[in-house]
């Protein structure tokens, strides 16, 4: 769409010159657009975008829990064992510098049947600004991390907050990834009322939902807990309630 705009917009200074604010007008409204939708980490706009699981995983009961920022050392190992707990698994979104630092706990993650997932290297605010080479060294970086580390090349990527622009989707189809977002967000990192964050996500829960989640950079309750961790008995319960099955983000796909 940006290119055809650009296109018709050069074409149409070229046969009308006198008409440039038009043109100038039309350019400015189509970034606009690219630029609001890149704010937007649930759309579609920007290319293909996984927020939703597919109709086979709803018809057999599936969400997923997508969990990011990770591997933490004091939280991830308690995740884990949650998760465990209720036979539930997880699609955990890793950092790859922050992997380095915790190999063990990635490889702990695929040992209890979870996925790692490629969260990028660097997990730069400024994401979203990166352009198509400091992007896909970026996102490489942390796909060889976690593949050598786990000995599973990572299928989803997610960036930082979400947020992207127009390149990201050549990237990815060039490093072979798919994006992936959510269908319910509990802003986790900075609410730290276990009652509102379980109730973001547990709220209507339906087959299909991709949830989100915190291990890394969770907002802490008062006592200096993580609230994932305060959250997810009481959300694994209601999983459990509304007979849904908890997957990973590869096994809702096949």
């Amino acid at each position: 769409m940006t290119l055809a705009t650009h296109a018709a917009a050069g074409l149409g200074l070229l046969a009308a010159p006198a008409d440039w604010p038009l043109a100038l007008g039309a350019i400015a409204v189509n970034q606009a657009i690219i630029t609001g939708a890149g704010l937007l980490p649930r759309t579609t706009l920007l290319g293909p975008n996984l927020n939703r699981l597919p109709a086979a995983a709803i018809a057999r009961r599936e969400i997923a829990l997508t969990i990011d920022d990770g591997p933490d050392p004091d939280v991830t190992p308690r995740v884990l064992d949650l998760l465990d707990a209720a036979g539930a698994k997880a699609s955990f979104f890793c950092i790859g510098r922050i992997a380095r630092q915790y190999p063990a706990l990635c490889r702990a993650i695929v040992d209890r049947g979870h996925r790692v997932e490629n969260h990028g290297d660097s997990h730069s605010w400024m994401f979203a600004a990166f352009g198509p080479r400091k992007m896909k060294a970026d996102i490489a970086a942390a796909q060889a991390t976690l593949a050598d580390i786990t000995g599973q090349a990572p299928r989803f990527f997610r960036p930082t907050a979400g947020l992207r622009n127009p390149l990201l989707a050549p990237v990815l189809a060039e490093l072979d990834l798919a994006l992936a977002s959510w269908t319910r967000r509990p802003y986790d990192t900075r609410c730290s009322q276990p009652y509102t964050v379980y109730r973001r996500l547990a709220n209507g829960l339906a087959a299909g939902d991709i949830l989100l989640m915190h291990d890394g950079n969770a907002a802490r309750i008062a006592g200096g807990e993580p609230v994932i961790l305060a959250v997810l008995p009481r959300l694994l319960q209601s999983i459990a309630e509304h007979r849904l099955t908890p997957v990973t983000l590869s096994a809702a796909l096949t």
